[in-house]
């Protein structure tokens, strides 16, 4: 996978409250060239993300003060600033409950730090191609009866606007990009998640699988996305 070259102008913020954790991500990024700011506790780092504006925030779950599903939840009232979970908690429910509220990405402890770096890099990449993908095409994806406005990160299925989460609107929006031909599960990843870990399959095929419903809810008498089996899926007018 190729490198991303940050600056001291790129900043990542750490909010964790294991100081040996913060000081082992603080060392790798510094190292790749990132700047780097560290919160202890989850109000701190709240306070830090929405006056500071870093580029990316590594946020763990398990922070006294406020917890880092709040604290993610609170970023995305505000701001679309990239979120990387770095939590011990494992479960499954817990990274798609993160994925949901709008993290980028989640890494689970014990980790690899360059590995972490990886992720980092991955994420910043992928927001700077969303942002170019805007910037190219425009702030509004139109597919039959689905209209989708990048901007306001809001989708309308037959003129009536439908609440997706962060997660299912960057996927929607991957789709309709990609209307009329098959893209794989890795592809959806790549684009839609940023970076691949073991377990992803299963997120991609759960978060497909509500966007889904939600379509086919809001437009019964249409089947926009279909399950190209062993290959992936495909999303037609």
């Amino acid at each position: 996978m190729a490198s991303t070259e940050p600056t001291t102008e790129t900043t990542a913020l750490i909010v964790e409250d294991d100081k040996s954790v913060s000081q082992l991500i603080r060392l790798y990024l510094a190292q790749t060239g990132y700047r780097v700011l560290e919160a202890g506790d989850g109000l701190t780092g709240l306070r830090m993300a929405l006056d500071e504006s870093p580029d990316i925030v590594l946020l763990d779950l398990n922070l006294p003060g406020m917890d880092g599903i709040e604290v993610c939840q609170n970023i995305r009232n505000e701001s679309d600033i990239p979120i990387i979970m770095v939590t011990a908690r494992v479960e499954e429910d817990d990274r798609l409950a993160g994925l949901d509220l709008g993290a980028d990405d989640y890494v689970s402890k014990p980790f690899s730090p360059r590995e972490l770096v990886a992720r980092v890099n991955a994420v910043l990449r992928r927001t700077k191609r969303d942002t170019q993908k805007r910037e190219e095409t425009g702030n509004q994806l139109n597919a039959g009866d689905i209209s989708v406005d990048l901007d306001r990160r809001s989708a309308t299925v037959l003129g009536n606007e439908i609440e997706f989460t962060p997660t299912e609107f960057r996927l929607l929006a991957y789709f309709v990009e990609s209307r009329g031909r098959t893209v794989s599960r890795e592809q959806i990843i790549e684009n839609v998640f940023g970076y691949d870990f073991s377990g992803y399959d299963r997120t991609v095929d759960t978060h497909v699988s509500n966007l889904r419903k939600k379509l086919e809810a809001a437009n019964p008498d249409r089947q926009h996305l279909k399950t190209m089996y062993g290959v992936g899926y495909r999303f037609d007018v």
